[in-house]
């Protein structure tokens, strides 16, 4: 982001995230709808505050401008996004003390594909039609960018909404307020900032907005009851509540009620439609090209994406037009998973002209019989029959740079939800301990800082305590946590600094149990609510440059795939323990040579020989797995040691087509295999390929960082050689047609043998042309790999370097978040040595003061303090962002000193043209002080010297030691 802004090519846009919930709106017949669902409470609590806005804009007006917003979405086929805030529909971070909606995204259904508006265009729709905008910023220089990621940096582990929105608002380029301030109605609790890339033009194009646009007026009127008055009337039953939302909203905004209630009075139509609707759409002929690219998206989602559900209803809008020959329906696309984003992505950079997948994802469908007249009506339309992608190429997801996206979360925020609300299933189905484990495990991830750590386990150790004796073994609502959250965190806040700047704000708790609407089975529509369930703690990780202490046990594991060669490596370990470098006992454990269940085993031996190292001999190969050794870990005081093949991966899996391909021709060779997966099975490619789609959805980055976030260390054990031939086409072409078809055969039957499928014969027939083709490149396939001897030689050497603490994690992440305290420039103590040696030889009291002060030994680092948080804001250190790692010549001027202090005043030089300005009334740098003297108080030494209790001597000329600037 950062270079795509200094080239010019680009500009960064940054909003603020409202906690809440996502509310979509397309007109009244277009729909309502939350993230994966519509007709429910959170659609009423939408539609009921989105009318209310209209109330609180246009006063009297506001009925005709409600029936006009209406009408005017349906006609141009719109729909607007909108984060939805609300005391009523569940706890996030902070009840907010008003209930409002901010629109976050707007949409029409162009020619070919959603057409999503810029920033610029939503605000100016958003002042049209007096409807609430958030605030956003523009960054558009390299200086006011790198800027921006460095008050993040200072910020994250501390920050509220208003030093937050002030830092911004100085770094910026552009800084647009919102029409709602998050401080005055939701509160100082913010939930992060989202970091976007846009065009190069947009600061023009927003200016000219604003200009043409001024912020509208707001008319106030009579609103009514408000959403939490009537919540609180209506608490007997959900039907009541939805109701009087509906009606209190009026009809001019909401004429009926059937997408919630469909038709009460008559049970002849079911609001689920057959299961039929879908291929009859996929085999309809498209009407026009969005028809078309939508069949294309939802053929290919159908056929390989297990993470999406297709959903189709009855359009109760349309019932009047209903015949058997025109049939209305709405159609609902629920990506469940994450991963299934980042798959379909994939398939985008190699069909550019796929639509893209969205969350929140809903479509009106209408399937008819087309006689002479409608055919002649779509053969006019512009887009009709067109193969063309025209602009969907342009700006699509496939273009990697156009979609750069982060989301920038505040620690005040994520304690109270993931840390308090979402640890709440392990604390009360648990015990304490398990809940220590999970939120260190989530400030492992996050990467806090250490300080942090200590400062919240401190505070979270006295929350379990505190609601496990209040509430004994009847769980916390996770709905309403906040109600005995927010008194203890206010209580804890009151005594000290420190804890008020951990918790960031509390108190002024707004009572949500009196108008909480009734949501059903405690359900989440957000989804940043974890289901009640049990979560595996995470075991204790190995400390990074500690050794693993001898007293505890060690399970080395296999995250592999049959032919990976770890029953050789365990043999191989075995035969020779010193291998490992380790006097502990080893013993391992054959996964095909136990009966019953294998981990429960591996624990039974844990728990026997609790101080061994322990051989897993059985691939591990999902979070399942990993999860249970983690418990083992803590139960049984061990550490682990994931032990995976080296590989390239592919963008959806860790291991190459290349590794998957040594590993079938390793399972080929082999014969007489105790768990009967050699050459004599008949489907021993099958088994393959079932193994590698179990890893199927992580790249090797993502896949190696899990298990060092997991167990803190990873071991790579060397597979390919490097310098090898590309693998041959024939082999390359089996494998690939051996995948189609199992993802056939598996959307099919499961897990079902491939004998008892439909595909039965297509696989004898794949078997045999596996090993024909192996066979027939059985030369390549020898060659390309590593040596065993040389991959255990290897393997040996990392864990014993891991046992003996010299192992240290590769990072999971570029950036080294929230420990930003200060800007300085680090100097080289060797020069400045130097300096003071000469210094001493020219003057006599120079050198009468350094006799014993030993500075050679004492001195061993110095730095110039250009901008302290605590002093100078966040804004001035983050200012020197522009300047990371860059060299800074430091002219030393002047040496003072008193009894207790000793420093260099000293004169930042020029950094790229620029003359770089210290925020220090007197930059200097501190070379010594007494025993029990802060470093700070060298900052009174021109004091001093006024007093005549200082001495000044001059560095005549000045002496320049260049420098790297840095963040402290």
């Amino acid at each position: 982001m950062i270079e795509l802004v200094s080239n010019g090519l680009a500009t960064m846009e940054v909003s603020l995230k409202h906690s809440g919930s996502l509310f979509m709106y397309a007109g009244h017949e277009g729909g309502a709808y939350a993230k994966n669902s519509y007709g429910n409470i959170y659609t009423a609590v939408g539609v009921f505050v989105l009318g209310r806005m209209f109330r609180e804009a246009w006063g009297s007006q506001a009925n005709k401008k409600q029936a006009d917003f209406n009408e005017f979405l349906e006609r141009n086929r719109m729909c607007i996004s909108m984060e939805l805030v609300t005391a009523v529909l569940g706890d996030h971070g902070q009840r907010p003390c008003e209930d409002y909606v901010v629109v976050t995204a707007v949409t029409e259904l162009g020619c070919g594909k959603p057409k999503f508006y810029s920033t610029p265009d939503i605000i100016a729709f958003c002042r049209k039609w007096r409807l609430p905008t958030n605030h956003v910023w523009l960054f558009s220089t390299r200086k006011s960018v790198t800027s921006f990621f460095a008050a993040y940096d200072a910020l994250c582990e501390e920050g509220t909404a208003t030093p937050v929105c002030k830092a911004l608002d100085e770094v910026s380029d552009i800084s647009v307020p919102g029409s709602k301030d998050h401080i005055r109605v939701q509160g100082e609790i913010l939930e992060g900032l989202v970091a976007r890339i846009v065009s190069r033009k947009s600061s023009e194009h927003m200016e000219q907005v604003l200009r043409d646009y001024p912020p509208p007026p707001v008319e106030g009127a009579d609103l009514g009851p408000s959403l939490r008055e009537i919540c609180a009337a209506n608490r007997n039953d959900e039907k009541q509540q939805m109701k009087a939302l509906l009606e209190s909203i009026g009809t001019s905004f909401c004429p009926n009620y059937l997408d919630w209630f469909g038709f009460e009075a008559s049970d002849s139509h079911s609001r689920n439609a057959d299961g039929s609707v879908l291929s009859k759409f996929l085999q309809a002929r498209p009407a026009d090209l969005s028809t078309a690219k939508l069949q294309e998206m939802v053929r290919l989602l159908k056929e390989k994406e297990k993470d999406v559900a297709l959903k189709c209803y009855h359009n109760f809008h349309k019932t009047n037009s209903l015949s058997s020959d025109n049939l209305h329906f709405k159609m609902v696309i629920h990506v469940r998973s994450d991963k299934a984003f980042r798959r379909y992505q994939n398939e985008m950079r190699n069909n550019p002209g796929l639509w893209p997948l969205y969350r929140g994802f809903f479509v009106d469908l209408n399937l008819f019989k087309a006689n002479k007249e409608r055919v002649v009506k779509f053969s006019k339309e512009p887009d009709a029959g067109s193969g063309s992608n025209g602009d969907l190429t342009k700006d699509g997801l496939a273009d990697e740079d156009a979609n750069l996206m982060i989301k920038l979360k505040f620690l005040t925020y994520k304690i109270r939800t993931f840390l308090i609300r979402n640890g709440l299933s392990v604390l009360f189905n648990k015990d304490e301990v398990a809940y220590k484990d999970y939120y260190l495990r989530q400030m492992k991830i996050w990467h806090t800082s250490a300080a942090k750590q200590r400062e919240l386990s401190k505070m979270l150790d006295e929350w379990a305590v505190f609601i496990r004796r209040k509430h004994g073994h009847k769980k916390l609502s996770s709905v309403t946590y906040l109600s005995e959250a927010e008194p203890f965190l206010e209580r804890y806040a009151k005594r000290s600094s420190k804890n008020q700047a951990l918790i960031g704000s509390a108190g002024s708790l707004v009572r949500a149990e009196d108008f909480m609407a009734i949501i059903k089975g405690g359900k989440d529509e957000e989804g940043d609510l974890e289901p009640e369930k049990d979560i595996a703690p995470s075991s204790p990780a190995m400390i990074v440059k500690e050794a693993v202490v001898k007293d505890q046990g060690l399970i080395i594991f296999f995250p592999g795939i049959p032919g990976c060669a770890k029953s050789a490596l365990c043999k191989e370990i075995l035969t020779a323990p010193g291998k490992l470098g380790d006097d502990r006992p080893i013993n391992s454990l054959m996964g095909d040579l136990i009966k019953g269940k294998y981990w429960a085993k591996v624990a039974e031996e844990r728990s026997k020989k609790p101080y061994s190292i322990l051989l897993a001999d059985k691939n591990a190969p999902n979070e399942e797995v990993w999860s249970r050794i983690e418990h083992m870990c803590r139960k049984t005081k061990a550490a682990a040691v994931p032990v995976v093949p080296d590989s390239e991966g592919t963008e959806s899996n860790p291991f190459s087509l290349d590794a998957l391909a040594v590993f079938i021709f390793r399972v080929l060779q082999r014969a007489n295999h105790p768990g009967n997966l050699d050459k004599s099975s008949p489907n021993a490619g099958f088994v393959l390929l079932m193994f590698y789609n179990l890893y199927d959805g992580k790249n090797r980055k993502e896949f190696e960082a899990e298990l060092i976030e997991r167990f803190g260390s990873v071991v790579k054990m060397p597979l390919l050689e490097s310098s090898r031939p590309p693998l041959p086409e024939t082999v390359r072409s089996t494998l690939e047609e051996g995948l189609n078809l199992y993802k056939l055969h598996s959307k099919r039957h499961g897990r079902a043998e491939p004998t008892k499928g439909a595909y039965a014969k297509e696989w004898v027939k794949w078997e045999k042309q596996l090993r024909d083709t192996f066979l027939a490149n059985a030369e390549h396939l020898n060659s390309s790999q590593v040596p065993f001897e040389v991959a255990v030689e290897k393997v040996c050497e990392q864990v014993k370097a891991i046992a003996k603490g010299d192992y240290t994690a590769p990072s999971t992440e570029k950036r080294k978040l929230g420990t930003i305290v200060f800007a300085a420039v680090s100097l080289p103590v060797s020069e400045i040595i130097h300096l003071l040696d000469n210094l001493g030889e020219k003057d006599p009291r120079v050198e009468a003061f350094l006799k014993d002060k030993n500075l050679k030994s004492s001195l061993t680092k110095a730095h110039m303090t250009l901008a302290h948080k605590g002093s100078h804001g966040v804004t001035a250190v983050a200012n020197y962002a522009l300047y990371l790692h860059h060299d800074v010549p430091i002219d030393m001027c002047w040496l003072l000193f008193s009894d207790t202090l000793a420093a260099l005043e000293a004169e930042p030089g020029i950094v790229d043209g620029e003359k770089l300005i210290s925020k220090n009334e007197w930059p200097h740098v501190t070379l010594w002080t007494a025993e029990g003297v802060a470093p700070k108080e060298a900052n009174k030494l021109p004091q001093l010297h006024a007093q005549g209790k200082a001495t000044r001597v001059q560095i005549d000329p000045p002496i320049t030691i260049t420098g790297i600037l840095n963040f402290f």
